[in-house]
């Protein structure tokens, strides 16, 4: 099984280059299906779930092609099927986005119930809630969802509650339906915007984004076009932390500083220090002790639930009590067993966790339990004195580019031992 080995208690120092958004692109990939002609997408992150994107679409007819290290060109027009391979859409659950897309440019899409980090009940009541309010019908038969529609018309959506997933699955499939949609309590984050403003680029006629009420005013045709997907904000967000952690100092580039604002915010109220510019800023640790502070997650404009393991790692080793209250997910505290392994105290009571704020972490054997859990214990590993091992990486790797090779840039002393090389140690010892 692949994994990390960090020797911790380096400060991490230098500069860091942000990939994109992970949560933009894997909405933005399928979202290409509607354009009838090759779109070019620049900033596109390297990481496993992208992967898993251009391969599905790859399977079904399209055509990939690699242009360099992050522009490729899809060119859907030889697409089909709307039936989305199993075994590769259950894999990740940004793989619903082929719902929307697939929906709208040929009025039915078959794909398997999503998989990805396991995170408490995530149902898709809300997506399908809206593809029957735009005149669509859906069964659910071996994890499978088959949904269907003569014609998709305009609507009006109002959400029960605020989903990410579901405002991006409505804005897909309602973007050439006939007439108006209107989307209530939808959600606000960077890359619904950013999905938004690729599918105007393409013609579409979407008002509102990034704000609770969205409309969209169905097209008959989008055409191919180029677009650069957003910097990744918790990629940022994951290395500001990191730096802190390890007292170090770092200048994290190409990014957008006002994405930032809530992790900027919680790291001054610890005592770090960080200097924003106009495209990238600077993290400066300090050597004593941080400071304790509460966090709560919201939906967006609040603070973002992608970040709440990464400063539960930090906070382990602030002075006093820090509380964080996760209001998003049901189950996003998977990773503190992981920490207390490495001498963290931290309680947890239903969605609230307590920190007691401890000297120092020592290394220990770990394993990610998901995406963000998994970035948490890399924090905690490079602010450790001692050997800290990382199994689970897979899950790291579905969203952080080049995560081994940044952190190294920056003086980390961290490296990925693949499964083979594993069982070549094995075999010597």
């Amino acid at each position: 099984m692949d994994k990390f080995i960090i020797n911790g208690g380096k400060k991490l120092q230098g500069d860091v280059k942000i990939s994109g958004a992970k949560n933009a692109a894997v909405a933005i990939i399928p979202a290409a299906i509607l354009a009838d002609g090759p779109c070019v997408l620049e900033n596109v992150p390297i990481i496993n779930d992208v992967s898993i994107d251009l391969k599905i679409l790859s399977k079904m007819g399209a055509e990939v092609k690699i242009i360099n290290n992050n522009t490729i060109q899809i060119d859907a027009k030889h697409i089909k099927d709307s039936v989305v391979p199993y075994e590769m859409a259950r894999s990740m659950r940004a793989s619903y986005y082929f719902f929307g897309a697939l929906l709208s440019k040929f009025n039915h899409a078959k794909v398997s119930m999503p998989g990805g980090c396991d995170l408490g009940d995530r149902p898709i009541d809300q997506h399908l809630k809206c593809f029957k309010a735009l005149g669509a019908d859906y069964v659910i038969e071996h994890g499978l969802v088959d949904i269907s529609a003569k014609q998709l018309i305009g609507t009006q959506v109002y959400f029960d509650k605020v989903t990410v997933g579901a405002t991006i699955n409505a804005i897909l499939a309602s973007v050439k339906a006939d007439g108006l949609t209107i989307l209530e309590n939808a959600a606000k984050e960077p890359h619904v915007v950013d999905l938004a403003n690729f599918l105007n680029s393409m013609g579409a006629d979407i008002m509102g984004a990034g704000t609770d009420v969205i409309k969209i005013r169905g097209v008959n045709k989008l055409i191919g076009t180029r677009y650069s997907i957003i910097p990744d904000q918790i990629e940022a967000g994951t290395y500001m932390v990191a730096a802190a952690a390890t007292r170090g100092n770092v200048t994290v580039r190409g990014i957008i500083p006002k994405h930032l604002e809530h992790i900027t915010s919680k790291l001054r109220k610890t005592g770090v220090t960080v200097n924003e510019f106009d495209e990238f800023v600077q993290v400066i640790g300090k050597n004593e002790p941080y400071d304790r502070i509460n966090i709560q997650t919201l939906p967006h404009p609040g603070f973002p639930t992608d970040m709440q393991p990464q400063f539960a790692a930090l906070l382990t080793i602030a002075q006093g009590t820090s509380i964080i209250t996760e209001g998003i997910f049901d189950n996003r505290f998977k990773y503190v067993d992981e920490l207390r392994r490495m001498g963290a105290d931290i309680s947890v009571d239903g969605k609230v966790a307590v920190i007691e704020g401890v000297p120092k972490l020592s290394g220990a054997p770990v394993k990610a339990a998901d995406l963000r859990a998994g970035a948490a214990l890399v924090i905690a590993g490079l602010s450790t004195q001692g050997k800290t091992i990382i199994e689970d990486i897979h899950h790291i790797e579905r969203g952080y580019e080049d995560i081994v090779k940044k952190l190294r840039l920056l003086g980390a002393d961290i490296t990925k031992k693949t499964r083979y090389e594993s069982d070549s140690i094995g075999k010597a010892l």
